[in-house]
Formats: C-alpha cells, structure tokens, sequence
C-alpha cells in the first residue's frame, strides 16, 4: 500500500535543521521545483561521464540522498565511494542512499582530505552565506582531481530587464501547476528571505551551463591538467 507524502507546513524561518522540513523534504521540494527531476538525471547523466572506476564523489547538502540514489548504479559498477555532506542532523535520520554521510557545514568540510573525482552542489551553494561561496568554490577546485568535474545547480539571481520578470514568473507558475498553493507560494518565498541567496553567474566562472528553467540553472566545471 502506498504512503501519502508528507506535506509540509512551511516554518516562518526556513532551516534544514527543522525536524518537519527533514521529514517532509522529498515531497515538498518535488512541489515546489517541478523539473527537479529532470535535473536530477541530467546531472546523474554528466555524473557517469567523469566518475572513474574506484573514484571518489562528494554530494554537497546531500539532503535525503537523492543525488546518491540517481547515481547508485554508476556507483556499484565502478566500485566508486559516495561521501555525502548534509549540516543538518535531522536529514541523516532519513536519509536513503548509497555511501557515507557526514555532518558537517561545506565551509568547513575538508574536500582535499577525499581527493574526490567529482563534485556535486545541489541546490546547496545558495544556502552558503555570499561572503564565503567564494573561498568554498576555491578549495573545491583545488581539491578536485585532474579531469574530474564539479557540477553545480542553484537558483541563479535574474537576468536584468523583462526576460528576468518573465522567468521568475515561470518559477511561480511551475510551483502553481504542480500543486503548491498561492499561500504555500508566498509562505516559502518569505521564509527563506535572507537564507537563501542565489548565486550571480560571475562566481561560476569557467563553468558551462547545462540546464535552465525559470530562476534555477545547472553548471559544470572540468579540472584541466594545468589547473594552478
């Protein structure tokens, strides 16, 4: 018999670290991001591509694991370790994937201690305060291994002029068409004001696109050997 998904009754300030927004994770973030996924496969899809036999991955804000579940196929065959780092402890109760998961916050987390083939940020970055994104996205290149990659998705902030209004208002409108409420719509947009900041192009630099829908892109950058 199937189990209804939990609904999530958005908290006033939104944090990880909420039990009900652990427990109700998986659902609620399907509702709100309707292509997320189609991100989700894209980014298991380039995951294949440069994870190598006995490599190292590293799944930034791993949440309830869903970048390990979409890859535990790549991952058995090559007999590659999946490291997944969440800050938030509620979210190793219910996390379900394959490989180790670590509490620790990505500002601190030792990258060059895993020496990781490639690294996975999913929708993570955006919830690291601007200030330190930098000195973070540093150390994951340097950590990286020659030919490895690092994958990013995060809310990008908006392009200038009208196209920037037309692609939040499809953000906005996938929301609505999924099933989350107008009210549910402003109640999550209030409660992450000032937690979550979305990252500007400028700090990807040399990184490629690879997906866009609305306020939300996909980015991936590949470690060349001559990488100082």
């Amino acid at each position: 018999m199937s189990r209804e998904p939990k609904k999530l009754k958005v908290p006033a300030e939104w944090s990880f670290k909420t039990p009900v927004v652990a427990a109700a994770f998986d659902s609620h973030v399907r509702e709100q991001l309707p292509w997320y996924e189609i991100a989700t496969g894209a980014v298991a899809h380039i995951a294949r591509c440069y994870i190598p036999q006995n490599g190292v991955v590293v799944d930034v804000g791993a949440s309830t694991g869903n970048i390990g579940r979409a890859i535990a196929k790549t991952l058995t065959a090559r007999s590659a370790e999946l490291i997944a780092v969440d800050s938030a402890a509620d979210m190793a109760k219910v996390y379900d994937a394959p490989g180790q998961l670590i509490i620790d916050d990505v500002e601190t987390f030792d990258f060059a201690d895993r020496h990781p083939d490639l690294i996975v940020c999913f929708l993570a970055l955006m919830f690291v305060p601007v200030k330190l994104r930098g000195a973070v996205i540093d150390r994951m290149k340097a950590a990286v291994a020659t030919g490895g990659a690092i994958v990013i998705v995060d809310k990008i902030v908006p392009r200038g002029g009208y196209v920037g209004t037309v692609n939040y208002r499809l953000t906005l409108a996938a929301k609505y068409e999924a099933g989350a409420s107008p009210e549910e719509i402003i109640a999550k947009e209030l409660s992450i004001a000032g937690v979550q900041r979305p990252m500007s192009e400028s700090e990807l630099n040399g990184f490629v696109e690879f997906f866009r829908f609305g306020d939300f892109a996909g980015f991936v950058w590949e470690k060349p050997s001559a990488f100082n």
